[in-house]
């Protein structure tokens, strides 16, 4: 009998693909809690990435800051690692912390990694240092334990992760408030162009000073309180990147369409055109690939896909560690390469564009809700999302998501020298945030036979959802790749002891 485990819900055989019902966004269906989601085989590295993707669900970190976050935690655990592997450099310290050949054992590697990844994750993620507490706990380390010898397996972890941090700490993410007032506040003077538009009235073209530039909206949350939305780290292109040279590095030379220009009215169109002929499938689509506030975001998805692979092909220990510290290193770059061009080109969302270019006119599109596809107002449009989250708090131009999953992949392929994925997900009929209770009215079943179709499907899901416009998607698609082929080739630089500081 196959291995079976538990992912974001999904039940998942190592030889075959067994998918259970889950909610539109991905969440389990069942009763079952996020908690039970390790195998008894799993690794030290995946019980951290639980750990850790379970104190981002419950966070209020944005998709760029749980990337570092992610990253960090892994980079941590491999140069705790790199000590007792015969080649491997550190990121910090290149291979100043190894250890002799008799101590190279899965005991001292499991101790090592796990208080790199420990004092990483607290330093990260503070309020959520008692679930770390327990993992060590459970693993059977005092998380109190200050080592005094740097050459135990604890002190080797301690140390790694030390450099580490002080490294990150000055990495231009502002995660400690010293460049700016408050936890990875923006330092960059941004302010947006356009004035803030309540999605719940036509649009007013007098706020829309510029109409290719990002405008926040007005909404209310989920407790009801009216919010206006604040650009998302607008300083992120200025985070130092692992295998990037610069955040502008891969700027796209050409950016988003420019209004009174055929491709803006084209992409626009298409939008209504998406939005008017939505399907279940689309819908289950843009919900299940969402993973707005409260999830493990874009990247964390990605990292509960390398987990199903670690588990699919009964990775070791030291495979384990070279593969998230190289996927969440993907994911930080993506992160900081979709960053920079959202600053840069400041771009439009599509509920603007729309909205200024039709309004007045009547057009057909889905008119919220459980009302289906009528005939409204253009200047009254909505994307496909909850009301609580209409659209994300940053510009358009390129695709967090597109770059975000293009990357993974890209690592993905290259780390099982196979593009073969075999996962699918069933989404449970009325389990829609947006439609709940209608939509999906059957269930939905999204298979991805490979990596590269799951990251397409990610990619268009955000223009199912009236999120982002085509070359937004496309553009960040090529971005994510050209960034997770550079991520692998300097992790395997210092696999092979190559590429240390």
């Amino acid at each position: 009998m196959p291995t079976r485990v538990f992912i974001r819900g999904w039940l998942v055989a190592a030889a075959t693909v067994t998918a259970i019902t889950t909610t539109a966004s991905g969440l389990p269906a069942t009763s079952m809690s996020h908690a039970v989601t390790s195998a008894s085989t799993d690794s030290v590295v995946v019980r951290w990435n639980q750990t850790l993707l379970q104190a981002i669900r419950t966070g209020t970190l944005g998709p760029p800051m749980v990337a570092r976050a992610l990253a960090i935690v892994h980079t941590c655990a491999y140069d705790a690692w790199a000590a007792y592997d015969d080649k491997a450099a550190g990121t910090r310290l290149g291979g100043h912390l190894r250890r002799p050949p008799h101590e190279r054992t899965l005991a001292n590697k499991n101790e090592a990694i796990s208080f790199a990844a420990y004092r990483a994750a607290v330093d990260l993620y503070p309020a959520s240092s008692p679930q770390f507490a327990d993992l060590m706990r459970h693993l059977g380390y005092d998380p109190q334990h200050t080592p005094t010898d740097p050459t135990s397996p604890a002190g080797v972890g301690v140390t790694a992760c030390a450099a580490v941090l002080s490294f990150r700490h000055h990495d231009g993410a502002n995660q400690l408030g010293d460049l700016a007032p408050g936890p990875y506040a923006d330092y960059t003077g941004y302010h947006p162009v356009n004035a803030p538009m309540t999605v719940a009235a036509p649009i007013d073209p007098a706020t829309v000073r510029d109409p290719n530039k990002w405008q926040p909206l007005v909404f209310p949350d989920q407790s009801g309180r009216q919010v206006t939305q604040s650009f998302l780290a607008p300083h992120w292109s200025k985070v130092v990147p692992f295998a990037l040279k610069s955040g502008d590095e891969l700027r796209s030379p050409t950016g988003p369409a420019i209004f009174d220009k055929k491709a803006y009215e084209r992409q626009a169109r298409e939008m209504l055109t998406i939005s008017a002929n939505l399907t279940d499938r689309h819908k289950a689509t843009a919900e299940y690939w969402a993973d707005g506030p409260r999830s493990e975001t874009p990247p964390g998805h990605w990292c509960l896909f390398a987990q199903f692979v670690s588990q699919r092909d009964g990775n070791t220990l030291d495979a384990d560690v070279k593969l998230f510290f190289t996927v969440t290193n993907a994911l930080l770059d993506a992160s900081i390469g979709a960053w920079d061009n959202k600053r840069f080109y400041d771009s439009v969302r599509p509920i603007t564009a729309v909205r200024l270019l039709f309004r007045g006119q009547q057009v057909r599109a889905w008119a919220g809700p459980g009302l289906g596809t009528r005939t409204i107002d253009g200047g009254t449009w909505k994307p496909y999302q909850p009301t609580f989250f209409p659209t994300p708090p940053f510009a358009e131009f390129t695709s967090g998501h597109s770059t975000f999953s293009a990357a993974a992949a890209e690592v993905l392929k290259a780390f099982t020298h196979s593009d073969r994925f075999g996962l699918t997900a069933t989404i449970r009929a009325g389990s829609s945030k947006v439609e709940p209770e209608i939509t999906p009215g059957t269930d939905v079943a999204l298979s991805w036979p490979t990596f590269s179709t799951a990251a397409d499907e990610a990619g268009i899901s955000r223009r199912y959802g009236g999120i982002h416009l085509e070359e937004g998607d496309e553009e960040a698609r090529k971005l994510g790749q050209q960034t997770g082929r550079r991520a692998w080739t300097k992790a395997h630089q210092l696999f092979q002891g190559h590429g240390t500081p």
